[in-house]
C-alpha cells in the first residue's frame, strides 16, 4: 500500500503526494480510545491513531452533542443579541443566541427554544443559514445556524445558572461591530455574515 511507501518523503514531498492520491493520503485510522473526562457538557478521550504513512500519533478530542445558534432580525433589520459572562475569557461577550443540543433534538428546535429562552422572541419564520464546525483539529462539535424573521415578543425563561442581558443593533452597526473586533464570537461572525448575504446586504 502507499501507506508503507513514503517513509522516505520529507514533510513537503508528503504533501505533493497527498494531491496526487488525493485524500487517502491524510486519513487516520483510531486504533485505541480512552475517554478521560465525562462531564454535562462534553466528554474527552485520547486516541491512538495510525497515519497512512506508517506512523502513530495521539489526539485529544473533546466529544460534544453539537449545538444550535440563531440571528434574530425585525423588520427594521435591527438584530436581537445577548451579553453574557464567557468565564473561558473573564469578560462579557455580545453573541447571538444558541444553545447545545440534547440527545436527538432537531437542531431548528434547539434554536427556536434558545432564542425564546434567551431573548423571549417567536419568530413566524426560520430560515437554515448552514452549519459551521467551530474547532475542528480538537472537537467533534457541529453548530447549525439560523435566521430569524417576523419576531414577536414572548416571555423569557433563561437556563437556571445563566445572566443574560438583551441588546439590540441595526444590523449595520452590528456588521461595524464585527469589523472592529468588539464582537468576536466565532458563531455570531458567522451567522451574522451569512445573514447579511441572505438579506443581499
Amino acid at each position: 500500500m502507499l501507506a508503507n511507501n513514503l517513509d522516505f518523503l520529507d514533510e513537503l514531498s508528503r504533501s505533493k503526494v497527498a494531491k496526487v492520491f488525493g485524500d487517502d493520503a491524510l486519513l487516520e485510522t483510531t486504533t485505541d480510545s480512552t475517554t478521560v473526562f465525562s462531564g454535562r457538557v462534553f466528554s474527552a478521550e485520547v486516541m491512538d491513531v495510525a497515519l497512512s504513512d506508517g506512523r502513530a500519533a495521539k489526539r485529544e478530542i473533546v466529544r460534544h452533542n453539537g449545538g444550535a445558534a440563531i440571528v434574530p432580525i425585525d423588520d427594521q433589520q435591527n438584530v436581537y443579541l445577548v451579553r453574557q459572562f464567557r468565564s473561558p475569557f473573564d469578560k462579557v461577550l455580545i453573541e447571538i443566541p444558541a444553545g447545545k443540543l440534547e440527545i436527538n433534538e432537531n437542531p431548528k428546535d434547539c434554536a427556536e427554544r434558545e432564542l425564546r429562552e434567551e431573548t423571549g422572541l417567536l419568530a413566524d419564520k426560520i430560515d437554515d443559514l448552514g452549519e459551521i464546525l467551530p474547532s475542528p483539529g480538537y472537537c467533534s462539535e457541529v453548530l447549525y445556524l439560523y435566521m430569524a424573521t417576523g419576531l414577536r415578543q414572548g416571555p423569557t425563561d433563561p437556563d437556571d445558572g445563566e445572566i443574560v442581558y438583551v441588546v439590540k443593533y441595526p444590523l449595520s452597526d452590528v456588521l461595524a461591530m464585527i469589523d472592529s473586533g468588539t464582537i468576536s464570537d466565532a458563531k455570531t461572525v458567522v451567522a451574522i455574515l451569512k445573514a447579511a448575504r441572505r438579506l443581499n446586504l
